[in-house]
């Protein structure tokens, strides 16, 4: 199958969170099903490309697109993905594309995504190559659909038996900008296309073009997919969900193994599996070294790696982890960056229980692993999340998380149950303080018993959520279509 994929991330080039884990996993388990994979990203200006070759698309440079009332320059490269034989097509823009950051909250944030949007059909065109899927991801690319029927729509020879999918990985970042710029979007497309409520209210959306023009909208767990269908958790799109009936869908998103196993993980300085844990001790001792902090082995260690915005639960942590940390012998290590008062919270947090407390403003891979991998207790709050990936890293590693019941959460982890031996973390319900008192207060009791903590990080390490497995449903969804179109 022919499959043009469409995304503003993409691991290990340009990563803000779970998005660009998702593209590059889900593009490489289709290409090495045999599928003609055509991902495209932008060549962010920030892209760390040492050690990595980009090489000119002969045919795709000194290219132009009409925005607006502007003629954007731009051409197009390629870089192998490390460790695959899966190649991406990064858009050369700097116009748009080299700023000091992957997203921004600029006049033209818009038009940045609409030029990757643009570019790819435009590439598609020129190549030769007519995609039967278009997968558009997050409000950045979600003008797609609508551009396959409007603007595109004449080349039938490219795209005229292309189906469009679109993926809703948080719908709470819909990329909303004002109406009196909707002449960006491309020649062709008229305003009678658009949205006609969000114009006459002053603004375009983008994501709600993807969820009404895509042939299907799939979004990244069933829960979540029930979640966004509600006023609670729509967003403003719930209406617009629910009329689209059975064409949405929720697809659990998987893990890359290949990036994160205990095992084999070139991150960590002790590698190990179920089978031998002693690994996992000696990460722990490697990591309170490193950091500095002063812990009997004995001592739980609680991680986080997030973004520190209240959808993650920070909101939750202001009263809690102060009380936690005055009674229990706990340690506590956050790695994450996001809005100021979060970091200003751990910050004060640091400096009031100095080497039980470490935050690391920032993001680095290596330690995002070393913390997985040397963690007795993972934490995630959230108070939604669409599916989340690193409560699933936490189950491989060995590392008990605490989730909420909401989203991708609620379909990853199982409440342990320690009478039966059964689930794989701790698991509270409503998003309030108490509720995390309560689960954090249910990991320390459980971690004083070993076999039955014992128990329960094995369980966890026994789950499978292999892009192996969950590839299958989006190549379901794919035949689904192209089928459907005949």
């Amino acid at each position: 199958m022919r499959i043009c994929f469409l995304s503003a991330e993409y691991s290990p080039f340009a990563k803000t969170g779970g998005l660009g884990d998702v593209a590059a996993a889900l593009t490489r388990q289709l290409a090495r099903r045999g599928h003609d994979v055509r991902t495209f990203i932008p060549l962010h200006g920030q892209m760390d490309l040492r050690g990595v070759d980009l090489h000119p698309v002969d045919f795709l440079q000194d290219l132009t697109v009409r925005v607006g009332q502007h003629d954007v320059r731009y051409g197009v490269r390629t870089a192998r993905v490390p460790g695959s034989d899966l190649w991406v097509y990064l858009v050369d823009c700097p116009s748009l594309f080299d700023r000091p950051r992957i997203y921004s909250d600029a006049h033209d944030e818009h038009v940045r995504y609409l030029m990757l949007t643009r570019a790819a059909l435009e590439s598609c065109q020129r190549m030769g190559f007519a995609p039967e899927i278009v997968h558009a991801n997050d409000w950045h690319t979600a003008f797609a659909p609508l551009l396959l029927r409007t603007a595109y729509a004449w080349d039938t020879g490219c795209f005229g038996g292309t189906k469009s999918v679109f993926t809703i990985h948080n719908i709470g970042y819909q990329g909303v900008f004002s109406a009196g710029q909707s002449g960006d979007l491309a020649p062709g497309v008229g305003v009678d296309a658009l949205h006609q409520e969000d114009l006459a209210a002053g603004r375009v959306n983008p994501m709600r073009h993807g969820v009404i023009y895509a042939d299907a909208v799939t979004t990244v767990s069933p829960t979540y997919a029930a979640e966004i269908r509600t006023p609670e958790g729509g967003h403003g799109l719930d209406a617009d969900l629910r009329a689209r009936g059975a064409s949405v869908s929720g697809i659990l998103n998987g893990v890359d193994y290949d990036e994160w196993n205990p095992a084999t993980d070139r991150y960590i300085p002790h590698r190990y599996d179920a089978g031998s844990l002693a690994g996992k001790a000696r990460n722990k001792e490697a990591l309170l070294d490193l950091l500095r902090m002063r812990s009997p082995p004995a001592t739980p260690l609680v991680g986080m790696v997030t973004r520190l915005t209240r959808q993650k639960g920070l909101d939750l942590l202001h009263d809690t982890l102060p009380e936690v940390l005055e009674r229990d012998a706990v340690r506590l290590v956050i790695l994450g960056s996001g809005e100021h008062h979060y970091e200003q919270f751990l910050h004060d947090l640091q400096q009031r229980f100095p080497g039980r407390v470490v935050f690391y403003s920032g993001y680095s891979e290596e330690l995002a692993h070393f913390i997985e991998a040397a963690a007795d207790i993972f934490l995630m709050p959230s108070l939604y999340e669409p599916c989340g990936l690193n409560q699933m890293y936490s189950l491989k590693y060995g590392t008990v998380p605490i989730v909420r019941r909401t989203g991708g959460l609620a379909d990853s982890v199982r409440h342990f149950d320690p009478a039966s031996a059964s689930g794989t973390g701790i698991v509270f319900n409503d998003f309030d303080a108490g509720g995390v008192r309560w689960a954090l207060a249910t990991a320390l009791e459980w971690y004083g018993w070993p076999s039955v903590w014992r128990r329960l990080v094995l369980n966890g390490m026994a789950e499978d959520f292999s892009w192996d497995k969950q590839v299958g449903d989006y190549e379901t969804l794919y035949e689904g279509l192209v089928v459907s179109r005949e």
